[in-house]
């Protein structure tokens, strides 16, 4: 039972590790091509293609981290105001419709990765098939998915994560 906790622990926060590799590549390649351009007047050509794919991938990966440690932007003062059922019914309801957008995204995210891939697209200068690039679109919409659909039930049911990873619930 531990050892499937610590699995799901890591799947969990895989979509952190992704992103942080993609942001570490991101600022290594671009402080190298600073350098090589400006000091050893040799430009990386593939250094732009490279940047735009790192940055996709770590805006939707990012995304759905953000959904899990409430790092998105939400605007809750009138909420706030409300009594609790009418701030859970409010919760319901975003929830829905977050995860609508969400459903359409991956929906046409997935339609324009095939596109893609029927077509053989590939980037200029380094052939990297176009799907790979995009793919982080319905990825990260599904991992933004599971994040918003347990951290919605955590809330609702007044779950709270300790320090340990333990959840215990709060009265």
């Amino acid at each position: 039972m531990k050892m499937r906790h610590s699995i799901l622990k890591y799947l969990i926060n895989l979509d952190i590790l992704l992103a942080a590799i993609s942001l570490i590549v991101l600022v290594s390649i671009t402080f190298s091509g600073v350098i090589m351009r400006y000091f050893l007047n040799k430009p990386f050509v593939w250094l732009e293609e490279v940047q735009i794919w790192c940055f996709i991938w770590l805006v939707f990966l990012g995304a759905g981290a953000a959904f899990r440690s409430g790092s998105h932007v939400a605007i809750d003062v009138v909420v706030d105001l409300m009594p609790p059922f009418m701030r859970k019914t409010i919760e319901i309801l975003g929830y829905f419709v977050v995860m609508y957008v969400l459903y359409f995204f991956i929906i046409h995210g997935s339609n324009l990765v095939k596109q893609l891939h029927n077509t053989g697209r590939l980037t200029n200068i380094l052939r990297v098939p176009y799907p790979i690039i995009y793919g982080a679109l319905p990825v990260g919409c599904i991992l933004m998915m599971i994040n918003h659909t347990l951290m919605t039930g955590m809330k609702l049911f007044k779950i709270e994560v300790n320090k340990e990873g333990r959840e215990e619930e709060c009265i």
